[in-house]
């Protein structure tokens, strides 16, 4: 519950302070225009009709404004797939690239700018905003390609708030990506790579969003950073509804991901990336409802507070559309995340007990080795250990019938657990001398051990006096030993050691 007020209190408060209005849109006519020494030249103005688009043409637009009132700077701000230029009652704002007739007269320009308008180039009454644009490099054509032009005080105001939140959600998702990354590698559980690569997308889909305010790139790269926000929208929205479709209603699962691969894949051929992306993430949202509310149903531990949160989150995504894509949805996201990475660390430490207590109850059993590994705790029998080699901070151990098996154990703790069956032979192998078939000396004047199943060890020189004892000590004859077909020992006679 505790997470849901915040998000709904968050939300709140930043959609009140992004939508502060600051500047004024113009009602702008389009013209026939050309340059001339004194200023633009326009005819035939008419009234434009929906979005001001410049793409793939040149583009004169006019708007009648006011001067402002107050004494403070101002500035007309331009923000879109487009280069352009304008004037104000014929004086000259700026330019940001260059407009022109086509792709080889046009120099592209920033996605953003802001001309400053002198005060004196204000008059009383109506003043004369004129706007030459065009777009010949923005590839795939967008649906709404100038997101503002409109005058107003100057400089911005300040984004920190709403970037400030971004940017720290990004770290935290970034953190609980890792964090699943770790887990995984532990546990190698589905669930936990789906929510590590969730978390990763999301922190990926975040940093694009804040490209634009941290770095105000050349317009023609506006449609591949929508893309890319796109596409990361559509695989947060699927690996959300892998990950409850798994969690809650498992019998459910194909169809709810392949649902969730028509909807989302459908989005493509919606018009306009904001509308892509934000339907992309609801259709994600909405099928992992749907699954979280199956498992209400079936009464799955954690499917109700996953079904308030995700339904909340519709409601709060329809009644603040304005940040549901830029903000909302990392919040949601990390919202989501973090707790369940808190519980699977709390899940790795009960583990972590039980194993403990495990290789506790297990100290009583002298034939048997209790090994602890990424899977959990396993008894293995000390006739069965071949050999023992050190790796890092593991030991290897080399069962009979060719099995290989990791215990979370150094060799120097080991040695002093083990039977004296077992020989440290070189300081990264234990031999199980039951095993023993001969000790021979190579050509490069090393020493080996050979023992049952194929298993060659190195022995070094310091602790070879002590290994030929040992085997002294098991003549006469020296005996050797072989496998059995059920993987024990059984002796043979044979040549001496």
């Amino acid at each position: 519950m505790w997470r849901i007020l915040i998000l709904a209190g968050l939300l709140a408060a930043l959609s009140s302070a992004a939508s502060t209005a600051w500047a004024r849109e113009a009602a702008w006519a389009v013209c026939t225009g050309r340059r001339a020494a004194e200023g633009p030249v326009l005819r035939d103005c008419r009234p434009l009709e929906g979005v001001i688009d410049p793409q793939g043409r040149e583009l004169w637009i006019r708007a009648m404004v006011q001067a402002p009132s107050g004494d403070g700077p101002h500035a007309l701000y331009l923000a879109g797939a487009a280069s352009s230029e304008a004037w104000l009652n014929g004086r000259r704002l700026g330019a940001n690239g260059r407009p022109g007739a086509d792709a080889g007269q046009e120099q592209p320009g920033r996605y953003q700018s802001a001309l400053p308008v002198p005060a004196a180039a204000w008059k009383p009454g109506a003043n004369e905003l004129v706007v030459h644009l065009s777009s010949f490099h923005g590839g795939l054509p967008l649906a709404r390609p100038m997101g503002m032009a409109a005058i107003g005080p100057y400089p911005l105001p300040s984004r920190l708030p709403v970037l400030a939140v971004t940017l720290a959600t990004a770290g935290a998702l970034a953190a609980a990506a890792f964090g699943f990354g770790a887990i995984h590698g532990v546990r190698r559980t589905r669930s936990s790579l789906i929510l590590a690569a969730l978390a990763a997308v999301a922190a990926l889909q975040a940093a694009a969003e804040t490209l634009r305010p941290l770095y105000n790139y050349p317009y023609p790269l506006h449609v591949w950073r929508l893309g890319l926000i796109w596409l990361l929208a559509a695989a947060f929205a699927i690996l959300l509804a892998t990950y409850a479709a798994g969690r809650f209603s498992p019998r459910w699962r194909r169809g709810i991901v392949g649902a969730a691969l028509v909807l989302v894949g459908g989005t493509a051929f919606l018009p306009g990336f904001d509308s892509k992306t934000g339907w992309a993430l609801l259709a994600g949202i909405v099928l992992a409802l749907a699954a979280a509310l199956i498992g209400v149903r079936s009464r799955v531990p954690g499917a109700r507070p996953t079904a308030a949160y995700l339904a909340l989150f519709i409601v709060l995504a329809f009644a603040l559309p304005e940040l549901f894509v830029d903000l909302s949805h990392f919040l949601f996201a990390a919202g989501l995340v973090l707790p369940l990475l808190m519980v699977e660390v709390v899940r790795l430490g009960r583990a972590d007990l039980g194993r403990e207590t495990a290789l506790t109850q297990a100290v009583h059993r002298p034939d048997r080795l209790t090994v602890a590994s990424a899977k959990g705790v396993e008894f293995v029998r000390m006739a069965e250990i071949i050999a023992i080699t050190g790796a890092d901070d593991y030991a290897e151990l080399r069962l009979a019938g060719g099995r290989r098996l990791l215990h979370a154990a150094r060799l120097d703790q080991l040695e002093s657990e083990l039977p004296a069956d077992f020989l440290r032979v070189h300081r990264s192998a234990i031999a199980n001398l039951a095993f023993v078939q001969r000790l021979e000396r190579a050509g490069d004047g090393r020493w080996r051990l050979h023992l049952a199943g194929g298993e060659v060890l190195n022995v070094s020189r310091s602790r070879l006096p002590a290994l030929r004892d040992q085997l002294d000590d098991r003549a006469p004859p020296v005996v050797a030993t072989a496998l059995t077909t059920t993987g024990a020992p059984r002796e043979r006679q044979d040549a001496p050691v």
